[in-house]
């Protein structure tokens, strides 16, 4: 089987070097991929906006199926411009199309579904550039601390959480009147801020079957404490101690079968991923948002546990027999450590030489943020290197990738040390 895969973070490398472990696998491209994603398969650079280009690399190197990394393709609808071209609707693709990815596209679209389908969440409002005084009144109506979220897609930064209500006040009027998130502000959803520690979920379903994979608690704060603004993401843990039967009973329950259960009402076909964005709330689960693909990093704690060949599921998907596939997952606790670009995620710089990559042992390394350059390994990005390691229990697996972070050099390095804090 030939795959395109799509994206360049530390969710590709580790999906490719799952992939990369199928005998089923022939040839596997990653456009645009990074310096790990090569040592799986080809990186090839393809403008997968333009229809035409993606078409032409399709059909030249016989691909069977297209997986889809970051949110932005699916978004704006690359599934559904392979599956309506005569040339290429046998090609099975994994990830939504553009109706179903509004999941996540939308934040708005997101809150009515779960409002329709009883899913619990915060409770919310809606306002644009017409109920901007609205919104105001809503603001004074809750308690501190104010949750605003551009409605669109942000690159993780339209979400703000503010303790004063002037200064709530302010933001709100600025990402509706002044475009502070361009486009993804002109409606903003205002929410009550829930309490509790968070953990993400993750499906992969056909659109009528699904199967679970391994739960993880992932770290966005820059500072240690969860302080500081937000990253892509430091880190992540999978398991998760506190995701045990009873509670997980509780998600399948009031949150994944009415999800599914839903999409299927409304006809809205989906094939691929589903992350559920959860906080445990005195033992209750609430979503915070849905994303219609793999999180990142948690794919560098959650691939890892699974034993299953990833390509038996994808097919299962593309074929609408997910049912008939069993998962198999590793026992052990995998714990991933970020390392990032200093200044991160505000300004940093790039080019900077990654030595010690050598130096892994029983740790796996996902590039995130890295290129080839005269045969060195540099940064190219905000988030480098996730660093991944396997143990029986949080406190030994974080040892083991911190032992690596420790050795691993390029100027500017720094990853939290603190990870599983508050587990």
């Amino acid at each position: 089987m030939n795959i395109l895969l799509i994206g360049s973070g530390g969710r590709e490398h580790t999906i490719a070097w799952k992939l990369a472990q199928s005998e089923q696998l022939d040839k596997l491209f990653i456009s645009p991929g990074n310096a790990g994603t090569a040592t799986f398969g080809e990186n090839v650079n393809i403008n997968t906006s333009n229809h035409d280009e993606l078409k032409a690399f399709l059909i030249e190197k016989q691909v069977d199926m297209v997986v889809v990394g970051p949110e932005i393709p699916l978004v704006e609808g690359i599934h559904d411009r392979i599956a309506q071209d005569n040339d290429l609707a046998h090609i099975g693709v994994i990830g939504p199309k553009k109706k179903a990815a509004q999941l996540e596209g939308s934040k708005d679209f997101a809150k009515k579904f779960m409002n329709k389908y009883h899913i619990p969440t915060a409770h919310h409002k809606t306002f644009d550039k017409d109920s901007i005084e609205a919104g105001i009144e809503f603001l004074k109506d809750i308690k501190s601390p104010y949750v605003l979220k551009a409605d669109g897609l942000a690159a993780g930064k339209g979400v703000v959480i503010l303790d004063d209500l002037e200064e709530s006040i302010k933001i709100f009027t600025e990402m509706i009147r002044d475009n502070k998130f361009g486009s993804a502000g002109h409606q903003v959803v205002i929410e009550e801020f829930l309490s509790g520690v968070e953990l993400s979920v993750f499906v992969l379903t056909d659109g009528k079957s699904y199967v679970m994979l391994p739960e993880a608690k992932d770290y966005k704060r820059i500072g240690v404490g969860d302080t500081g603004p937000n990253t892509g993401g430091m880190g992540s843990i999978s398991p998760v101690p506190f995701a045990n039967k009873a509670f997980m009973h509780k998600v399948t329950e009031r949150i994944i079968r009415p999800t599914i259960n839903g999409l299927i009402n409304e006809k809205i076909d989906f094939q691929g991923f589903i992350f559920f964005g959860l906080i445990n709330v005195k033992n209750n689960p609430f979503v915070i948002e849905y994303n219609v693909r793999l999180g990142d990093p948690e794919t560098e704690s959650v691939l890892p546990r699974l034993k299953t060949d990833l390509i038996d599921l994808f097919r299962g998907v593309v074929d609408r027999e997910l049912e008939t596939y069993s998962t198999e997952f590793d026992s052990r606790t995998a714990a991933s450590v970020m390392l990032v670009s200093g200044g991160y995620p505000d300004a940093y710089k790039k080019g900077k030489i990654i030595f010690g990559l050598e130096e892994a042992k029983e740790q796996l390394v996902f590039h995130a943020g890295t290129k080839t350059v005269d045969e060195n390994i540099v940064t190219n990005g905000g988030r480098v290197l996730a660093i991944t390691s396997y143990a029986a229990n949080i406190k030994e697996a974080l040892s083991s990738s911190y032992e690596l972070a420790e050795k691993i050099q390029f100027e500017g390095k720094y990853f939290r040390h603190d990870l599983g804090f508050d587990l």
